[in-house]
C-alpha cells in the first residue's frame, strides 16, 4: 500500500470528527448580533476595520499563490528575469495603499473615540431615531462584588443581585464601581466592556433597542468565583419594566447596611436576589470605601488633606489613617463579624458556596 493511499484512508476516517469539531462555533455570536445602538456602532466599527485590513490581506495571499504557480521551477508561463530590481508602479502601490488604509483607520479611530466614549451622554436612540432633549436617562448603579453583581435602581428604590432589566428605547446611565478588586462589566449586546475599580466610579451610557433575553458577565479574572459571575439581562417594554420594578418593590427584601455587609462576603454561584428598598447613599459609601460604620470616607480624608495642604503653605501633609479604611480586616473584623452574624438569618446565601476571605492587614488601604 502506497503512502499516499494510507494518508487518504486516515483522512477519510477522521474527516467526520473534524466536521463535528466546527459545530462548537455554531452558537450565536452576540457581538455580531447586538440589540443596543452603542453595540451596533461597535459592531460596525469592527466590520469597517476588518474590511480595510482585508484590502491588504486578500491581495497578498492571492498573489502569493499566483506567484508560486506562475514562477515555479520547471514548466511555467512566467518569464524569469534575474536582472529585475525595481518597478516604480509596484513601489507606488505597495506604499500608497497601506498609507491610505492607516490614514482611514486613524480618522475612524479619532471619531469613534469621541462618539463612543462611555462617559459621553447619548444623543440618539438609534441611527434613525434622535434622542429628545427632555428625556431623562434611567440611573443604574452597578457594584462588582466577590463574586456577584449588585444593581441598584435609585429612582425605583430597588436593587437586584445577578439580574438586570432595561426598558427598550430608554437611555441608561450606569455608575460602576467594585468592592475589593478590579473587575469588568461586560454586556455584549448592549455596549462594550467597562472597568469597575474599588474607590473609583466609572460610567457607561447605553440604550437597548430590542426586547428579549440576554446576559452579562465579568470580563476580568478575579479568583475562584469568576466563571460564575454572570447575570441575566431582560429587555422589556416600558409597561413591562414598570411591572417588573413594582413586583420587586412589593415582594423584595430590604438592603440595609448590615445586609449589604453580609452580601459583600465572598460567595459563588449566587442566585438572583431582590431588594424592595435600599439604604440611602449606600453606593456613594461603597465608592468612598466607608460602608462599615465608623470608617472614614475617602472623600472626607481627601478634604482634610486639601485643607491641611493649604494651611501648610502648599506642602502636602497626608493624614490618611490606612487602618481606618480596612473594611473587613483586623481593625474592624469584630464589627463586620458581629454585623454579618446578626444578619445571617435575614439574608439567604444558602447553597451559594460561600467562601471565607482570609484576614490580611491593610486589604483596602492603598487605592
Amino acid at each position: 500500500m502506497s503512502q499516499k493511499t494510507s494518508l487518504t484512508r486516515y483522512f477519510c476516517r477522521f474527516a467526520p470528527l473534524l466536521a463535528l469539531s466546527v459545530l462548537g462555533g455554531c452558537q450565536k455570536m452576540v457581538v455580531m448580533f447586538p440589540t443596543g445602538d452603542i453595540a451596533v456602532q461597535q459592531r460596525n466599527l469592527i466590520l469597517v476595520a476588518l474590511g480595510l485590513m482585508l484590502l491588504v490581506i486578500v491581495p497578498v495571499m492571492t498573489l502569493t499563490v499566483v506567484f508560486a504557480l506562475r514562477y515555479r521551477k520547471g514548466k511555467s508561463p512566467g518569464r524569469y528575469d534575474p536582472s529585475f530590481t525595481h518597478s516604480a508602479p509596484i513601489e507606488v502601490v505597495i506604499w500608497t495603499v497601506p498609507l491610505l488604509i492607516i490614514g482611514c483607520l486613524g480618522v475612524i479611530t479619532w471619531i469613534t473615540s469621541h462618539t463612543l466614549d462611555p462617559f459621553r451622554p447619548l444623543d440618539r436612540i438609534s441611527a434613525d431615531k434622535p434622542l429628545s432633549k427632555d428625556v431623562k436617562p434611567l440611573e443604574i448603579q452597578a457594584v462588582a462584588m466577590d463574586w456577584k453583581w449588585l444593581f441598584i435602581y435609585p429612582e425605583q428604590g430597588i436593587a437586584t443581585v445577578n439580574e438586570l432589566a432595561l426598558p427598550v428605547d430608554v437611555p441608561v446611565r450606569f455608575s460602576i464601581t467594585a468592592t475589593s478588586q478590579m473587575n469588568t462589566l461586560s454586556i455584549p449586546t448592549l455596549a462594550g466592556m467597562i472597568y469597575a475599580m474599588p474607590g473609583m466610579k466609572s460610567m457607561l451610557h447605553a440604550v437597548l433597542n430590542e426586547p428579549g433575553e440576554s446576559f452579562g458577565y465579568s470580563g476580568n479574572y478575579t479568583g475562584a468565583g469568576y466563571s460564575d459571575m454572570r447575570f441575566a439581562m431582560h429587555g422589556l417594554d416600558k409597561a413591562g419594566f414598570d411591572q417588573w420594578a413594582a413586583g420587586i418593590k412589593a415582594a423584595g427584601d430590604d438592603l440595609s447596611t448590615e445586609k449589604y455587609i453580609a452580601l459583600d462576603q465572598p460567595s459563588i454561584k449566587v442566585p438572583v436576589m431582590h431588594f424592595s428598598s435600599v439604604t440611602s447613599g449606600i453606593f456613594d459609601r461603597v465608592v468612598n470605601r466607608c460602608v462599615t460604620p465608623g470608617t472614614e470616607c475617602i472623600a472626607d480624608i481627601m478634604r482634610k488633606d486639601r485643607s491641611l495642604d493649604r494651611d501648610n503653605g502648599g506642602i502636602f501633609m497626608p493624614t490618611m489613617d490606612h487602618s481606618s479604611m480596612n473594611m473587613g480586616a483586623n481593625t474592624q473584623s469584630g464589627t463586620v463579624s458581629t454585623i454579618a452574624s446578626n444578619t445571617a438569618g435575614k439574608l439567604d446565601l444558602s447553597n451559594t458556596g460561600a467562601l471565607t476571605a482570609p484576614e490580611h492587614q491593610g486589604s483596602h488601604a492603598k487605592h
